[in-house]
């Protein structure tokens, strides 16, 4: 919801408040006269309180009248205008790979371009010295680069 909007909101509860405090006020100074009498309503105690009781609820009412009227006239922030890329298949020259780099690219192709190491290493049934090799080879011809999370390596396609 947009902040003019919750203003506006805001702005009517607070003026429904005002009515039902000066209704409130009002039943309240009747009940005064009918307990302390027409001429000493006054000078009644009660009287007093009321009073206080109606400016300070006034005042807090009045508060979220300001705070609905900044909400209001205040400039929303601007819009964040997120661009979808297309995806685009990676052309990348194979004919200079061997066997065991076309089958790495080719599953990282499968994968959304990017895949742990440990998983890489699991779906391509190889020891782990021997991806590592496998990989820094690749990442020396700038086709891939491995990307720390945690105690894993990232293997993604480079564009």
């Amino acid at each position: 919801m947009e902040n003019k909007h919750v203003g506006y909101i805001l702005l009517g509860i607070a003026i429904l408040l005002i009515v039902i405090v000066l209704l409130y006020q009002s039943a309240l100074k009747e009940i005064v006269i009918a307990s302390c009498g027409a001429e000493h309503s006054l000078v009644c105690p009660m009287n007093t309180n009321i009073n206080q009781q109606t400016y300070l609820s006034l005042a807090i009412v009045g508060l979220l009248m300001v705070i609905s009227f900044v909400l209001i006239f205040t400039k929303p922030k601007e819009k964040i205008i997120i661009k979808k890329i297309k995806e685009r298949k990676k052309k990348i020259d194979k004919s200079k790979l061997d066997r065991d780099e076309k089958r790495v690219i080719d599953l990282l192709l499968k994968e959304n371009n990017a895949m742990f190491q440990a998983t890489l290493k699991e779906k391509l049934d190889v020891g782990k010295v021997k991806l590592t090799r496998l990989l820094d080879k690749l990442e020396a011809k700038q086709l891939i680069e491995r990307k720390r999370r945690g105690m894993n390596n990232l293997v993604v396609l480079r564009d």
